[in-house]
């Protein structure tokens, strides 16, 4: 799908986006709303290595997309009609470059027990970048590694569970996973101090 068949697929007037990763603390965008969100039927995972933002080709970074099964708190932005069409270009921009996500409408729970339908980027399983089963370590040293245009991968997991924890939710294996991963890196730095 490209960015105008997505546009031919979404409701006129105010466009919901929701964030689980970056977008949460990093938009980009105009909203004139935002909503801590739930949304059931997907989880937030590291699955997709990162070749730009967080990483390079030849050490690549993990960052975290949309995976089936149980749930996942985020955040709701409620986009302006009048500001959609270009929120969207710098999502597209943002997002799928590399289409390692499906773009899709969602239906999350937001705040005074509302639904809303919410454009989230989900995980492309079939995707070259997208990692199926790694353990604690592996994860951990592709965060350790990676660093692209947008800086270090832990400091993107730190942020991210940062504003979790503001929304009240936790992530044990993200924040093992930071953990573990600046252990190797206070190691590696330790090596290289000798």
């Amino acid at each position: 799908m490209d960015l105008a068949a997505l546009r031919a697929t979404l409701p006129h007037g105010d466009l919901w986006v929701f964030g689980y990763g970056s977008l949460m603390w990093s938009p980009g965008f105009y909203f004139r709303e935002r909503s801590v969100a739930l949304l059931r039927g997907y989880h937030r995972s590291l699955c997709i290595l990162s070749t730009r933002y967080r990483g390079t080709d030849h050490r690549p970074g993990l960052v975290m997309g949309l995976c089936r099964g149980g749930s996942c708190w985020g955040m709701a932005f409620r986009i302006p009609a009048g500001h959609v069409q270009y929120a969207l270009g710098r999502l597209w921009h943002r997002e799928m470059r590399r289409r390692v996500y499906y773009a899709r409408l969602v239906p999350v729970g937001i705040a005074r027990g509302r639904r809303v339908r919410a454009l989230a980027f989900i995980a492309d399983p079939g995707h070259a970048q997208y990692c199926h089963e790694l353990d604690l370590k592996s994860r951990a040293q592709l965060v350790a590694q990676g660093i692209g245009e947008r800086g270090r991968c832990t400091d993107y997991i730190r942020h991210t569970l940062e504003h979790m924890y503001a929304l009240g939710v936790s992530d044990p294996h993200l924040a093992r996973v930071l953990e573990t991963a600046e252990a190797m890196r206070a190691r590696a730095g330790s090596r290289r101090a000798r």
